[in-house]
């Protein structure tokens, strides 16, 4: 499965109180629509995928989403495979995993952006570097 398309078609980003108390922050992808289309550059066939990637700061204190597009081009076998699958909304993990880990690459650095710029808690943990650490990084 080759990834050959990428867009946003949406960006909303909200902070509606100040952060108090215990915060909750989760992450989630949600696939709208999955269908097969002809390419215009060539006669193969690919999916389009619209999808939706939001970050929840609970409770209710704020949230960030994105709306947008992933074009793929898998093999034919696929195309059948995949798009039956979607009838019943559920995707084998050979395909989810690595679209899920690509739409959440695009669009964490992204959400790290924004969350700086609204002054929000990163919703992924960042690597920091600790006074036992004698290694030098390499």
């Amino acid at each position: 499965m080759r990834i050959i398309g990428f867009n946003l078609t949406g960006i909303s980003s909200e902070r509606k109180d100040k952060i108090e108390g215990e915060l909750k922050i989760s992450q989630n992808i949600n696939l709208i629509e999955i269908i097969k289309e002809k390419l215009t550059i060539s006669s193969e066939e690919s999916l389009h995928i619209k999808f939706q990637f939001t970050v929840n700061y609970d409770p209710d204190i704020a949230k960030i989403e994105f709306k947008g597009n992933v074009i793929l081009l898998p093999e034919k076998e696929d195309i059948k495979k995949i798009l039956k699958s979607w009838k019943s909304k559920k995707l084998g993990d050979e395909f989810r995993i690595p679209l899920f880990n690509f739409i959440m690459g695009k669009c964490n650095i992204k959400a790290l952006n924004l969350e700086d710029e609204f002054g929000l808690p990163p919703h992924i943990q960042m690597p920091r570097i600790s006074p036992d650490q004698d290694k030098p990084i390499s």
